[in-house]
């Protein structure tokens, strides 16, 4: 069992884009939970750089950066493969996996902890980068045709965490009506195994971003005071 090992938090999608990825490739694994306000010694000497979760062990080499461990998986492990073989498919999923990393998660996030007059230029943004991936999935089942790949790995926390994060920051971002094929992939994502076998609570996902959410709201009222 200890030739893999995922240093991660249950709450963070970052880590379940790294448990997803290893069981559809039927990697076994060992499971290290980590205290993100007590990091352990393991975290910092693996991942000395960011001092942050995911990090994957193989063999005690340690690699970090979700979509840096993703294709790290695909390369080593053969079976089920997440991406395309076509090198121009290939091309476009990175190129959409780095688009939904750099700006729909940030605008997301951007849009929940935003107040006051710069909250509807932060909700427009995040909905002009969703009605991009709106329009990579239309027509399909899963981004990568029949079966979960590497780019529904990557947009997976649309699945589960997006909607905790419209919950907390009062907005509706991810609709039926705006998006009818990105919310219909979402809810069938969700429910497909082994997806589904690594869902955190949603209680605990709430109490997760609202430490951040306070955080970064406190922070922004000390420097306007």
């Amino acid at each position: 069992m200890g030739e893999v090992k995922v240093i991660a938090t249950p709450q963070s999608f970052p880590c379940a884009r790294i448990e997803w990825a290893l069981r559809i490739k039927g990697v076994e694994y060992e499971y290290l939970k980590e205290d993100l306000a007590n990091k352990s010694p393991l975290l910092l000497q693996s991942n000395p750089a960011h001092k942050k979760v995911p990090v994957l062990l193989h063999h005690d080499n340690p690699i970090a950066e979700s979509l840096v461990i993703l294709e790290y998986i695909d390369e080593t492990w053969k079976e089920n493969p997440l991406l395309p073989l076509d090198p121009y498919e290939r091309a476009q999923a990175r190129f959409w996996a780095k688009f939904i990393d750099d700006k729909c998660v940030f605008g997301v996030w951007g849009a929940t902890v935003a107040q006051g007059e710069e909250k509807e230029k932060a909700i427009d943004a995040a909905l002009e980068s969703l009605a991009f991936i709106e329009k990579e999935i239309e027509g399909k089942k899963y981004f990568g045709g029949e079966k979960i790949g590497y780019l529904d790995i990557v947009v997976g926390w649309m699945s589960h965490w997006l909607n905790v994060l419209e919950e907390l920051g009062e907005i509706e971002l991810l609709t039926a009506e705006r998006f009818p094929s990105l919310h219909a992939w979402s809810h069938n994502f969700i429910q497909t195994p082994p997806i589904k076998d690594c869902i955190p609570p949603r209680e605990t996902v709430v109490e997760y971003f609202s430490f951040g959410i306070n955080y970064v709201r406190s922070l922004e009222a000390s420097t306007k005071s």
